[in-house]
């Protein structure tokens, strides 16, 4: 079993940054791929950034260029440093570890809130 926990979310005005935070402890084993994902009210959840252990990342259109993600392999953690944040931006950011072979792992999500 893997234990995902999310950290940094909050209130930020537009044109703000939020750095997020994922801590996932358990049974990892490599490779695998974690991403970032957000769902707002109403909306389907989303992604917004993965990356796989070799660091190779991907980014939805709607955050490249202001969104970035990382990840420490020996610590098993993923950040997300969000820059330039956007009321649209606003939403639950849950973190994923995908493991293959059907093994998903989720997070509870972090409450981000942009204002305008």
């Amino acid at each position: 079993q893997v234990q995902l926990v999310e950290s940094g979310g909050g209130l930020v005005q537009a044109g703000g940054s939020l750095r997020l935070s994922c801590v996932a402890s358990g049974s990892i084993f490599r490779p695998n791929a974690m991403g970032w994902y957000r769902q707002a009210p109403g909306k389907q959840r989303q992604l917004v950034a993965d990356i796989t252990n070799g660091g190779v990342a991907n980014y939805a259109d709607s955050v490249k260029g202001r969104f970035t993600i990382s990840r420490d392999n020996g610590r098993d953690e993923m950040y997300l440093q969000m820059n330039s944040l956007k009321p649209e931006d606003t939403a639950v950011y849950y973190c994923m570890l995908n493991q293959g072979g059907g093994y998903q792992y989720w997070g509870q999500g972090t409450q981000v809130t942009v204002s305008s």
